[in-house]
């Protein structure tokens, strides 16, 4: 591809990436305007690779010339490794199945939790989560329960930060947040009363391999239903010590 150079300090790589960068959860399709300024590059630099990238058809046009991403980004994706997901995915069908609650897979990416998979059922309490969203740890339960099995210099830069509060339940207090994650580090699953969500509630379970905590097993109930959340903690962490045994290295593949 063949970009300007007259934006200094940026290659043609760097600007294709912020570009296909621009997109995420909340922005599935952007005008030629938004993705410039979403990304940070020039318009007409932007219009440029987008026609590009347009023909390399990793975007793609809506009916109302708004663009999106591509099927051949798509593709790529699927080439990406996904063991966790194949191991995993058996237990939370299963697990969906014995509750009949909205099931998800979460990783720590950076400081925030990245979900990977979700197993949900119409009658289920609607979530935020989304397969390949992220959203902040210390109010979601799967980031609770990755969190807590953090080494202690990340959990201090972690709780170091300015905390989202999401809404007016999410424990932000350092001190308090520490306490917690101590707790869920010495019971093995956390627990969230509406911390992420008004009128939601969830319980999580560390996925654990030799020790360190790989990804996350979350449930999530309605608030109203919040007494129930016991009584799914064990189908919960056997649904998580399942995917552990699976993805363990012994295991194969």
């Amino acid at each position: 591809m063949s970009g300007g150079a007259r934006e200094p300090g940026r290659t043609v790589t760097s600007k294709v990436l912020a570009i296909l960068g621009a997109f995420d959860a909340t922005h599935r399709e952007l005008t030629l305007t938004q993705i410039s300024e979403r990304s940070g590059v020039a318009l007409a630099t932007a219009h440029r690779l987008v026609g590009e990238l347009e023909r390399w058809q990793a975007l793609s046009r809506d009916p109302g010339g708004r663009l999106r991403v591509g099927l051949r980004l798509w593709e790529l994706g699927q080439l990406a490794p996904g063991r966790l997901r194949e191991v995993a995915q058996p237990w939370l069908q299963e697990l969906f199945a014995s509750t009949g609650e909205n099931v998800h897979l979460a990783v720590r990416d950076g400081m925030e939790v990245l979900y990977v998979d979700k197993v949900y059922g119409r009658r289920a309490v609607p979530i935020v989560s989304r397969t390949g969203g992220r959203l902040p740890m210390h109010p979601t339960g799967v980031g609770k329960a990755l969190l807590a099995h953090e080494p202690d210099w990340f959990v201090q830069s972690y709780l170091a930060r300015t905390l989202e509060r999401p809404t007016a339940h999410t424990i932000t207090e350092p001190g308090r947040l520490a306490r917690e994650l101590a707790a869920v580090r010495a019971q093995g699953h956390a627990l969230t009363y509406e911390e992420m969500t008004a009128g939601s509630c969830s319980a999580a379970a560390p996925v654990l391999v030799e020790g360190r905590a790989i990804a996350a097993v979350g449930i999530v109930l309605a608030a109203r239903r919040a007494r129930e959340l016991p009584r799914l903690v064990e189908p919960l962490r056997a649904a998580a010590a399942g995917i552990a045994r699976a993805a363990a290295p012994s295991a194969g593949g």
